[in-house]
């Protein structure tokens, strides 16, 4: 049975006066009659459904994902970067006539380093807190393998160390690293599996020490691995404590069309854009970020009974902040109003083995977003790509789900299980090039824009 069965007659002339006003030309019809990627047969879609295939574009999303992993790159929660990403969104939801709301909120201190190589290319690490901060150090790179004194060479003269970092181990490598006089300590992280790659981390110590120590992400190691063996390499690093750090939520509202806005229901279509330390995050999630932009542009003339509220969140990355604080500041009556969450994190990956769009809910039930998605992908003939509702926390639908509001995680993960992610996740590594399928973008901008207006486009 259809998740929206209360519809009046209203509702019923609201959906084909959406699908008029798009004013699709003979193409756009037949795009959107097209058979879909994985479909078994020919569509089978509602106006609201053509509406929205017949508008969403993909490659446009794909220039929100290129600004914010190529243009800014790592986006640190309460850090300039982050800041960067926030003012993005919000003039590109304010442009689209969306009423914008930057809701601040405090988060914790962040220790950073900016590696500059000889050619000018830069990376992101993290930083040790008991290491110096607030510095730069600059010297030749050697490779010490495990870091023990066995393995400095003959005559060492001091420069940053490059050592394969276990935390087990990690106390004696730094301390070996002071004792033989290297400048500095570049501990390269290892991964605990082989099929994944491990990114940057914060070294932790004991005791504070007299030189810098950096987290560098396992493909730091390997790039740095590659320079050596074609000759020496010299670089320079300057570390930073971030401190009295705010971070952002973005919020854009755009009314309810028909009816009484200040009583209607609201939809909500979320993604973090945040990232981890060292990572563009391109997919993790610019891609969920630019589905929210994209969406925008699409619903911003669409007519709804429905107020559509896209929320971006700060700070995802360290624990979630900024999707609990905003579902901590909801009145009882503010959050009663929330029909469902939508929330889209890892929407595009082009990992081969990563070819199932998964419905995680939290309990692992269905709910009305669940259901929306799937009642889409069935509409749209997607059906053989979509997987769940399955059981799936550590996303920003969370704290929605614990305030009782129906919400789900939308993310493109392998057949084996919605844990099986791809390898380069949380790295350097998670890139346009490296990391993006065009493909699975427009999957998933479909998708949630289906589901989302067929919620939106009826009254409850």
């Amino acid at each position: 049975m259809s998740a929206f069965k209360r519809r009046d007659l209203l509702g019923g002339a609201l959906a084909l006066a959406a699908f008029a006003s798009v004013g699709l030309s003979s193409q756009a019809m037949a795009a959107t009659n097209r058979h879909r990627t994985g479909a078994p047969g020919a569509p089978n879609l509602t106006p609201g459904d053509k509406a929205i295939a017949a508008r969403v574009d993909a490659r446009r999303a794909l220039e929100h994902i290129r600004h914010l992993s190529e243009d800014i790159g790592p986006r640190i929660g309460g850090t300039e970067s982050e800041h960067r990403a926030a003012d993005y969104a919000a003039r590109v939801f304010g442009d689209l006539g969306y009423q914008v709301t930057q809701q601040p909120f405090a988060v914790a201190d962040k220790y950073l380093a900016d590696v500059v190589l000889p050619d000018g290319e830069r990376w992101q690490t993290s930083a040790s807190a008991q290491g110096p901060l607030d510095v730069e150090v600059e010297g030749s790179v050697v490779d010490v393998g495990a870091g023990t004194p066995a393995e400095y060479p003959a005559g060492f003269a001091g420069g940053l160390v490059l050592v394969d970092h276990t935390t087990a181990n990690r106390e004696a490598q730094v301390r070996t690293a002071v004792e033989q006089g290297a400048t500095g300590v570049l501990l390269v992280a290892a991964s605990a599996t082989p099929d994944r790659k491990a990114g940057c981390f914060v070294p932790s110590l004991a005791n504070p020490v007299p030189i810098p120590v950096l987290g560098l992400a396992q493909a730091h190691g390997e790039w740095l691995r590659r320079r050596l063996a074609a000759g020496p390499v010299r670089l320079r690093a300057a570390l930073t404590r971030h401190s009295d750090l705010t971070s952002y939520n973005v919020l854009a509202e755009r009314p309810a069309t028909i009816g009484s806005p200040e009583t209607a229901p609201v939809v909500m279509v979320t993604a973090h854009y945040d990232s981890v330390p060292g990572s563009p995050g391109a997919n993790d999630d610019g891609s969920g970020t630019a589905l929210c932009l994209e969406l925008a542009r699409v619903f911003r003339s669409l007519p709804t009974q429905h107020t559509v509220r896209f929320a971006l969140w700060g700070s995802e990355e360290q624990g979630l902040i900024g999707s609990r604080y905003y579902v901590n500041q909801l009145s009882d009556a503010e959050a009663a109003r929330i029909s469902g969450c939508f929330q889209n994190d890892m929407v595009a990956t082009s990992h081969d083995p990563a070819n199932r769009y998964w419905l995680l809910s939290v309990d692992g039930e269905d709910n009305l977003t669940t259901r929306g998605v799937a009642e889409a992908a069935a509409r749209l003939g997607y059906v053989p790509q979509v997987s769940g509702p399955t059981a799936r926390g550590a996303s920003d639908h969370v704290p929605f789900h614990e305030r009782g509001i129906a919400a789900a995680n939308f993310s493109w993960r392998g057949e084996a299980g919605p844990a099986l992610l791809e390898p380069i996740y949380h790295t350097p590594e998670d890139t346009i090039d490296r990391n993006i399928s065009l493909e699975r973008l427009r999957v998933s901008l479909e998708l949630v824009g289906a589901a989302t207006y067929e919620v939106a486009r009826y009254r409850r």
